[in-house]
């Protein structure tokens, strides 16, 4: 048996949606193309949603709670943190690095129904998860009967 090293280039080129292209557009990182010294990289979110809330699953291992900035503005969610280096690991004069290290910032536009004073965020595992409960009050599906 032979270890084939997996190429993110490659294997995460074809997006699942296209929303994910739009994604993937707007938030790659420059910096890892040579645009800037300090390095950045985009975490990948999960969302799910029910009837009660929505959660945002964000995956990033080997963090502590205290380096991750929540933010909420009007209806604008951002998780911003930086992941530091913090040691590698060197045998033979061979390095490898595969996590990826450096700032990181996501936002995400919330709906009307979202009610902002009962957001909570918990840092468990690597992922932080974010549960938005949704206002009751804020009903955003109706339906209207033709007369």
């Amino acid at each position: 048996m032979s270890l084939i090293k997996y190429n993110a280039v490659v294997n995460d080129y074809v997006p699942t949606s296209f929303s994910n292209v739009i994604d993937r557009f707007f938030n790659e990182s420059v910096a890892r193309t040579g645009g800037s010294t300090a390095y950045s990289f985009v975490p990948k979110v999960d969302v799910f949603e029910d009837e009660k809330a929505f959660e945002l699953h964000v995956a990033v291992p080997g963090m502590d709670k205290d380096h991750f900035k929540i933010d909420l503005n009007e209806d604008r969610l951002t998780v911003s943190g930086e992941r530091k280096y913090s040691q590698d690991k060197k045998e033979n004069n061979f390095r490898s690095i595969e996590s990826s290290y450096g700032t990181f910032s996501r936002t995400f536009t919330l709906p009307d129904n979202i009610d902002v004073n009962k957001i909570e965020a918990a840092y468990t595992n690597g992922v932080l998860l974010l549960t938005l409960p949704k206002d009751e009050k804020k009903v955003l599906k109706t339906s209207i009967r033709v007369k």
